[in-house]
């Protein structure tokens, strides 16, 4: 990496627009992780309590799906 001089501010106060979309970027990849996360964590633990039901001998752990019954 070239040493350069450190990013002065603008004359004006105002940043450059290079900082505020790294910004953004980076707080947008942060939000979709933890978004990502906490979706996992609620599929791991769903996967869980099944498991858990499975495991204590129960035999109605899941639902199943079934069509409407025609009168």
């Amino acid at each position: 990496m070239p040493r350069g001089e450190p990013d002065l501010p603008v004359p004006d106060g105002r940043e450059p627009d290079g900082s505020r979309r790294t910004a953004l970027l980076a707080l947008v990849v942060i939000v979709v992780l933890v978004a990502g996360g906490l979706f996992l964590w609620g599929a791991l633990s769903h996967m869980a309590a099944i498991q858990d039901c499975v495991a204590s001998g129960r035999t109605n752990c899941a639902p199943i799906a079934t069509p409407p019954s025609r009168p």
